[in-house]
C-alpha cells in the first residue's frame, strides 16, 4: 500500500492558511502545532521581553517584539519567537514592520521552554535560527531557572538563576540577574 505524502508548504502558503493562528510553526515544509503553555511560561516570556525592551528602548537601539513573531527561517521554515530583537541598523527606524511574517533576521532570539518541548525540540530551533543568521539565541528553562546562551561557532554558557547575564555582542551594557526573568 503506497500512502501519499502531503505537498510541503512554503512560507507564503502558509501564512495565507494560517497567519492568524498562535502555536503553529512551518518547518521545513510541514506544519507544527504545538500546545499551549501555560501562565508560567507567558510571564516568563513577557519578563524576558519588557527586560529586553526597556534596555532596547531606553538606548534607541531597534525593535522588540514578542507573541511568537513568525520569522522566515528559510523558504519552508517560518519560527515563532518569544522574543527577538531587531536593530535599527538591520531594520532602520523609519521602516515600518510587516503585518505578517519578519523577513529580515533578528540579532537575538529568546525562547521560553514549555512544559511539553523537549531538549532535542528547543535545540533543533536553535540551530535553525542559528544557521539563518540570528547572532545570539537564548533559551530560557523554567525548571532549572537558568538561561542557555547560543552563537555560532562557540560553546553553549549557561547563566545559573544566582548570576548575571551579559549578552554585549548584541545589545552592548545589557546586564541582568538572572532570577528576574523568572520572577511570578
Amino acid at each position: 500500500m503506497v500512502v501519499a505524502t502531503p505537498p510541503k508548504m512554503t512560507v507564503e502558503e502558509f501564512f495565507k492558511l494560517h497567519g492568524n493562528e498562535s502555536n503553529v510553526e512551518l518547518v521545513r515544509g510541514e506544519v507544527v502545532r504545538y500546545p499551549m503553555p501555560g501562565a508560567k511560561h507567558g510571564a516568563i516570556c513577557l519578563n524576558a521581553g519588557s527586560i529586553v525592551r526597556d534596555f532596547v528602548r531606553v538606548n534607541k537601539l531597534g525593535r522588540v517584539m514578542g507573541n511568537d513573531t513568525l520569522i522566515r527561517i528559510s523558504n519552508d521554515t517560518t519560527l515563532g519567537a518569544d522574543v527577538c530583537f531587531l536593530s535599527y541598523v538591520k531594520y532602520p527606524a523609519d521602516q515600518r514592520l510587516p503585518a505578517g511574517v519578519l523577513e529580515t533576521v533578528p540579532e537575538l532570539v529568546i525562547e521560553v521552554r514549555s512544559p511539553s518541548d523537549l531538549w532535542t525540540d528547543a535545540l533543533a530551533k536553535m540551530i535553525d535560527y542559528i544557521r539563518a543568521g540570528v547572532t545570539v539565541v537564548i533559551i530560557l528553562d523554567p525548571k532549572t531557572e537558568s538561561a542557555s546562551v547560543f552563537r555560532s561557532g562557540t560553546r553553549q554558557e549557561t547563566f545559573e538563576k544566582n548570576e548575571t547575564l551579559t549578552i554585549s555582542d548584541v545589545l552592548p551594557g545589557f546586564e541582568v540577574p538572572v532570577a528576574r526573568f523568572f520572577e511570578e
